[in-house]
């Protein structure tokens, strides 16, 4: 009997905690870093953008804590959450096999999109892949101010793509040049997030410019444990396209997951690719090489 005594857990369970965990599935970025009253860093609920979550208007709170924020960053949450009054048309005239094709070609503002997918794939996408602007300062971002009329925008910017989406060129000179690209990130990473299956991964590209607050705002977005890592894409050495004198000769594909400590799946190799590889351990096949060059 003393034996199980012993065994027995001498305190009950931290609901709190795990009340917060359970927050943390639903909204990832509502739960941040706090020091409790002894002075311990703990996992806490950031209740003003919880409220902001389920708000549609903008709430304040000026409470010091670890967050990624931004000029206009709750403007974008409520652009994300607010609904919209439109629906997508089939053009059948356009389209091949279009009442047997397994496959969806969807034309149009991509926040847009996004939002008429939620409830028919919600929980349901497997891969995302996107490649948005690298924000280089020619670069155009979208200006999501539905409340502004098409000919309004069209005298102020002169912006618009193929399919008359609005577009503002991105420059350093006016005043928000990573808020803004911030801002449109945060809107569809949140929405394109909702898609995704339990075991669902999403990948975005992206070059050193924005690469930290891609991290952050993903980790955000989906959470601290989802970045999966980063995937270096040699792209040649280019002087034009680096910086003072250092060239860019990689761009990144960083991966997120939509839930934690989910593995990616293998591909099959083929003999050739067997015998570059000609290690492998427990996880799998991998090769050794310098990252030094050397000679003449």
């Amino acid at each position: 009997m003393s034996d199980e005594i012993e065994k027995l857990k001498m305190h009950s369970p931290d609901l709190t905690q795990d009340n917060i965990a359970k927050i943390r599935a639903l909204f990832p970025g509502c739960v941040t870093e706090a020091a409790s009253e002894d002075g311990k860093l703990r996992l806490a609920v950031d209740f003003d953008q919880l409220r902001q979550e389920l708000s549609d208007s903008i709430v304040e709170g000026p409470q010091e804590r670890y967050h990624l924020n931004w000029p206009g960053k709750r403007e974008a949450l409520i652009t994300a959450n607010a609904p919209i009054a439109k629906t997508l048309r089939p053009a059948r005239e356009e389209s091949v096999d279009f009442d047997t094709t397994q496959n969806l070609f969807i034309e149009g503002d991509n926040l847009e999109a996004l939002k008429l997918l939620q409830e028919t794939y919600l929980g349901k996408v497997k891969m995302i892949y996107i490649d948005p602007p690298y924000n280089t300062g020619n670069d155009f971002v979208y200006d999501d101010d539905f409340a502004e009329s098409s000919e309004g925008f069209l005298e102020r910017s002169l912006q618009v793509d193929n399919e008359k989406n609005r577009l503002v060129a991105n420059t350093a000179a006016n005043g928000r040049f990573h808020s803004d690209w911030l801002s449109m990130m945060f809107a569809r990473m949140k929405l394109a997030r909702n898609l995704l299956k339990p075991d669902g991964f999403m990948f975005v590209s992206i070059d050193v410019l924005e690469l930290s607050n891609l991290v952050s705002l993903g980790k955000e977005v989906f959470g601290e444990k989802a970045l999966v890592g980063l995937i270096s894409r040699p792209t040649g050495t280019r002087m034009g396209s680096g910086s003072r004198g250092v060239a860019r000769e990689l761009d990144y594909i960083v991966v997120f997951s939509r839930t934690d400590d989910v593995v990616l799946n293998g591909l099959p190799m083929t003999e050739k690719e067997m015998s570059i590889y000609d290690q492998e351990d427990e996880r799998g096949r991998y090769l050794t090489r310098s990252l030094r060059r050397t000679g003449g």
